[in-house]
């Protein structure tokens, strides 16, 4: 499959526009306001350059992304989340200046990872460094990408940064984490209320991926890993979840 990315034909306009979200930072809902052109840090520690601590195939991803080569796996460091739980702790607590790669350099790892046979490009915690990524996913469509791109969050996402991303990433896979936002504030960090609760934000985002992508069609899907944490408000129904054909993936449940 053609993957969104080489057929966007704005590109570098949404680069441009990205990079503005970090002048003033609302690529989280937390919207700390950090303005990381400038050399200040994020709440998630993270400034302008991005910061890779491993890139290589993987095979421990679900089983449609991981194939006979693997999935072509980029974890960042650092994060917008602070999950007491976080099996990543190691990466997603530091974002070292040894770690920084430019946008060429990242799409170069992109292309490396395409080389080696990986069936899909593998955004692993990339949610804060988003505006990069979009710049290197730029150079990789121009170089020759052929292989989807999947952006493998924590949920925690602004529709700002999201929009962007619209026709340009293939498969989300969000890990849908709580439905209390008390518990999301306890645990991971998130506000205890209002829309920058994890589980009020998690929906907003959620939605938007799924308007973007739609409904689980064969080669392009939203998906959600943590099928016990509702999207729904906290007291409402479960909504009924549809299900892939041929791997048991969860769906997203129609807004």
């Amino acid at each position: 499959m053609t993957p969104l990315a080489v057929t966007c034909g704005n590109l570098p306009e949404r680069v441009d526009a990205a990079r503005e979200l970090l002048r003033n930072c609302v690529l989280c809902p937390r919207r700390c306001g950090a303005d990381r052109l400038a050399g200040a840090l994020g709440m998630c520690g993270a400034g302008a350059v991005a910061t890779v601590a491993s890139a290589h195939p993987h095979f421990g991803e679900e089983t449609p992304l991981v194939g006979t080569h693997g999935s072509g796996t980029i974890f960042f460091s650092g994060c917008n989340l602070r999950c007491a739980f976080c099996q990543n702790a190691d990466i997603s607590t530091r974002s070292q200046p040894n770690d920084a790669v430019s946008a060429g350099e990242l799409a170069s790892i992109i292309l490396g990872l395409q080389a080696l046979g990986c069936h899909n490009i593998n955004f692993v915690s990339p949610t804060h460094f988003m505006p990069q990524i979009l710049q290197a996913i730029a150079i990789a469509a121009a170089d020759g990408l052929r292989v989807p791109l999947v952006w493998n969050c924590g949920g925690y996402e602004s529709l700002d940064a999201l929009r962007l991303l619209d026709g340009v990433v293939d498969i989300y896979m969000p890990d849908v984490k709580y439905a209390s936002a008390q518990v999301a504030a306890a645990i991971s960090g998130t506000p205890a209320d209002g829309d920058a609760s994890y589980p009020a934000a998690c929906q907003a985002a959620v939605r938007e991926m799924h308007r973007q992508v739609g409904d689980l069609p064969a080669a392009r899907r939203t998906r959600h890993r943590h099928a016990r944490a509702s999207c729904s408000p906290p007291g409402a129904a479960q909504r009924p979840r549809r299900y892939a054909p041929s791997d048991g993936v969860l769906g997203v449940p129609q807004p």
